[in-house]
């Protein structure tokens, strides 16, 4: 029983190819200036206040919207949705069970994987959001469910905006797959 408990760690397949030459160009291409737009955003208009537009979850995002397109993680509704859901989640978290930051960093990726679920807008980078929301500096936690807004939300959109006209361009690329 413990062999067979352990045989299931193997894998079942091969690892998949590699990827186009294009593709890569293509995928950096669409990180770049996804991650550029939040990040001149952040440091060069919201520097001065105490609002925040970048986050490192949207790093993870940039993975999947950009490099893997055709994943359902990667559409528009589990990226608007997964980053939203998950940030109101942690920044409720926070708030309810911020005097034991463990549990509270627990509860919020939990929560934030299950509503995911079941609302059909699974992103992995939406657990980190959760988590930033919760483990994040006093400028994170100062922003309350404005964190949900700015800069999950609008930075979210758009990464969203960038990745619609750069995956378009190659007659290869096609995204998204589905809106809703």
């Amino acid at each position: 029983m413990l062999k067979e408990y352990f045989n299931k760690m193997r894998g079942t397949t091969k690892s998949p190819p590699r990827v186009s030459i294009s593709e890569v160009i293509w995928s950096w291409i669409g990180a770049f200036w996804g991650i550029s737009a939040v990040a001149y955003i952040h440091y060069n208009i919201l520097n001065e206040t105490d609002l925040v537009m970048i986050i490192g979850s949207f790093g993870a995002s940039a993975v999947l919207i950009y490099g893997a397109i055709k994943s359902p993680l990667a559409q528009p509704r589990n990226l608007i949705g997964g980053h939203v859901f998950s940030a109101v989640i942690g920044v409720l978290s926070y708030q309810l069970l911020g005097s034991e930051p463990w549990v509270a960093a627990a509860v919020a990726v939990a929560t934030a994987i299950a509503f995911m679920h079941v609302t059909k807008t699974l992103h992995p980078p939406g657990g980190a959001t959760a988590l930033i929301a919760v483990i994040g500096s006093e400028k994170i936690h100062n922003l309350g469910l404005l964190y949900a807004i700015i800069p999950a939300g609008t930075g979210a959109l758009i990464m969203l905006i960038v990745a619609l006209l750069v995956n378009n361009i190659p007659k290869t690329r096609r995204y998204p797959e589905f809106w809703l």
